[in-house]
C-alpha cells in the first residue's frame, strides 16, 4: 500500500473544521446569537415542553440553493448535485434499493461539508474542504428529495433512513444536530431511522456528547451509528485515515453509553482492502459482541483507490470468508455488505464523488459511466 505521509496542511484544515468551541454558523462575530437562531432554540424548546405542536418552520425563500445537475434516472440510486448562492457544489444521494419498493425502504444519503479535511485515501470525497453546510444546506437535501418522492409531504416507506454519509466527516459540524433535532418536528414520517457514520476524529467529544443527548430524547432504540474503523493495526488505520482519532479504547466506552438493550448494535466498518488487518483478537479487547456489530465492505472503485493501489478483499463473487467465520466464532455478528454492483457506475456507493470526473482526466472500470444530465 502507497504510503501517504501527514501534512501540515492537511492538519491545519482539521484544526479550522474543529472550533475550540462549537458555535453553528448563524452565531455573530460579536458572540450574540441571531435572532433567528434564537428563534429556532425557543421553538425546539417549546416543542419539548409539549407547548407548541406545529412543525418548526423553513422558509425556502431564506435559501439560495438549487439542484443544478443529477445523474441519469435509474430505478437503483440517484445522485444530485446542487450549489449554492456561493456556487459552492455539494451532492447528495436517494437509494432504492430494489427489489423493494420505495414504500417498503428508501435512503437518502446526505452532504455535511464542502469537500473533506480528512483525506481517507480511498475516498473521492476527500481533500478540496471549503467549509460547513449550513441548517438550511442540509434539510434543503432532505426536503428537495421528499418533495419529488412524497409531494403530499408525507414519507409513506416501512423503513425511512437517513444517512449523514456522503461528503464530509458529519462530526465536523454542529449543524447536523440541529436538523436531528428538527427532523421530527418539520416532516411526517411513517418511519424514520437516522444514521450517522465517522471515523471518530479527535476534538469532537462535545458533538458527540450533544448526539447521545438527542438519541435519548428523540430516537431512543431507532438510531444507527457506525465508526468507520477499517483496521484494527493502529498505524494502519492512521495510513487509511490520515488524521487524529478517537482510540478503540475511547470508542469502545463511547458505544457502551450510547447502546441501548432494545435499540440497535453499534457498527464497526471495516472497507477491506487484500492488506487491511482485522485481527479478531485485538478486536475483541476492546469491542463487546453484544454492543458491537461488525459490516464489512468492498473497497468501491474510486480515483483514490486506484491511485493508492488498494484492491478489494471483498468481491460480489466470492460468498464465504474465513474472517467471517473468525468473527462469527468469537460472537460478533457480522453483516457482509455488498449491495447493488449497478450503484459502482451512477457513482452512488460510499467513497464515490460525481465531481471527481471534473478533475481527472480518466476513466475506472466499472465505475461512474452514467451520464450527468444538466437540469
Amino acid at each position: 500500500m502507497k504510503n501517504i505521509e501527514n501534512n501540515n496542511h492537511t492538519f491545519n484544515l482539521i484544526r479550522d473544521a474543529i472550533p475550540i468551541k462549537w458555535n453553528i454558523k448563524l452565531i455573530q462575530s460579536n458572540g450574540k446569537k441571531s435572532r433567528k437562531q434564537e428563534t429556532r432554540n425557543e421553538e425546539q424548546q417549546k416543542r419539548k415542553n409539549n407547548i407548541i405542536q406545529t412543525p418548526l418552520e423553513i422558509k425556502p425563500e431564506t435559501r439560495k440553493m438549487k439542484v443544478i445537475k443529477r445523474i441519469k434516472e435509474n430505478n437503483i440510486a440517484n445522485v444530485f448535485i446542487a450549489e449554492n448562492s456561493d456556487r459552492k457544489q455539494f451532492e447528495f444521494v436517494e437509494s432504492i434499493q430494489p427489489p423493494l419498493t420505495i414504500k417498503q425502504k428508501w435512503v437518502l444519503i446526505l452532504s455535511t461539508l464542502y469537500g473533506c479535511p480528512v483525506g481517507c485515501i480511498f475516498c473521492d470525497a476527500g481533500g478540496n474542504y471549503h467549509g460547513k453546510l449550513s441548517f438550511d444546506e442540509i434539510m434543503f437535501q432532505i426536503e428537495y428529495l421528499i418533495n419529488q418522492r412524497f409531494p403530499d409531504k408525507y414519507v409513506d416507506s416501512d423503513k425511512f433512513k437517513i444517512q449523514f454519509a456522503r461528503m464530509g466527516e458529519p462530526s465536523f459540524n454542529n449543524n447536523v444536530l440541529d436538523v436531528l433535532e428538527a427532523i421530527p418536528n418539520t416532516f411526517s414520517l411513517k418511519s424514520f431511522v437516522p444514521s450517522l457514520s465517522t471515523i471518530a476524529p479527535i476534538g469532537t467529544d462535545n458533538f458527540f456528547n450533544k448526539l447521545l443527548e438527542i438519541k435519548e430524547n428523540l430516537y431512543q432504540n431507532d438510531f444507527q451509528l457506525q465508526f468507520s474503523l477499517h483496521s484494527t493495526d493502529e498505524a494502519q488505520r492512521d495510513e487509511l485515515v490520515p488524521v487524529k482519532k478517537w482510540s478503540f479504547e475511547k470508542i469502545s466506552e463511547y458505544g457502551k453509553r450510547f447502546y441501548s438493550s432494545k435499540g440497535k448494535k453499534i457498527t464497526l466498518n471495516f472497507a477491506m482492502g487484500k492488506t487491511n488487518i482485522l485481527n479478531v483478537t485485538d478486536l475483541k479487547k476492546y469491542f463487546d459482541p453484544m454492543i458491537f456489530l461488525i459490516k464489512l465492505t468492498p473497497v468501491n472503485p474510486t480515483f483514490k483507490a486506484k491511485e493508492n493501489k488498494i484492491e478489494s478483499l471483498i468481491r460480489p463473487d466470492v460468498k464465504t470468508y474465513s474472517l467471517i467465520d473468525e468473527l462469527n466464532e468469537e460472537g460478533f455478528e457480522v453483516i457482509l455488505s455488498i449491495g447493488e454492483l449497478e450503484e459502482n457506475k451512477i457513482g452512488s456507493n460510499c467513497g464515490q464523488y460525481i465531481n471527481a470526473l471534473n478533475q481527472k482526466n480518466e476513466t475506472i472500470d466499472q465505475s461512474y459511466s452514467y451520464g450527468i444530465v444538466d437540469l
